[in-house]
């Protein structure tokens, strides 16, 4: 049902992370343009990691919003949920105040946790920044991915079936 034309080959790449060790050699600046080193969360405690394409656009508000809802089960379950797009600090700023979001926005201006973390779509032309959501266990082992770029809501639901589940 979140069959995108053209996407197959790509899958495959996608969850080829799966059951291997997320990337911790990431150093990203957050909404308040600090370094926020990945290393410091993954493999010390469950960590959600989501991929958007773009601040304030109506779909990636939605996501941001689910996981800002059920912030408190995260929180609670001592999980740490990062949200990266290729915005700047100060738009990510902007975006986290108006929305409330109580978790860090991270910048990937150059696209490198992107290209770490294998989160590209392929399209026809070049490659749209893909909706995709990476779940991390205490271990530092990614267990599972959320690829949909149309569920907004379907990433912040199957992250909190995961961190319930654990």
């Amino acid at each position: 049902s979140n069959f995108v034309p053209g996407t197959t080959s790509n899958t495959t790449s996608i969850m080829s992370l799966i059951n291997k060790p997320a990337p911790t050699n990431l150093i990203l600046k957050n909404q308040d343009g600090e370094d926020v080193c990945m290393g410091d969360f993954i493999g010390k405690k469950p960590t959600i990691v989501f991929f958007y394409p773009k601040d304030e656009t109506y779909g990636c508000t939605r996501e941001a919003c689910s996981f800002r809802d059920s912030h408190s089960i995260f929180s609670e379950a001592g999980a740490v949920v990062f949200g990266i797009s290729a915005d700047p600090p100060e738009s990510h700023k902007r975006f986290a105040e108006r929305q409330n979001l109580p978790y860090q926005l991270l910048s990937d201006s150059n696209g490198e946790a992107r290209k770490a973390f294998e989160a590209r779509v392929p399209k026809t032309l070049g490659l749209i920044a893909g909706r995709v959501t990476y779940l991390i266990n205490k271990d530092g082992i990614v267990e599972d991915i959320f690829n949909s770029q149309l569920d907004f809501e379907g990433h912040s639901k199957k992250a909190v079936e995961f961190i319930k589940s654990h």
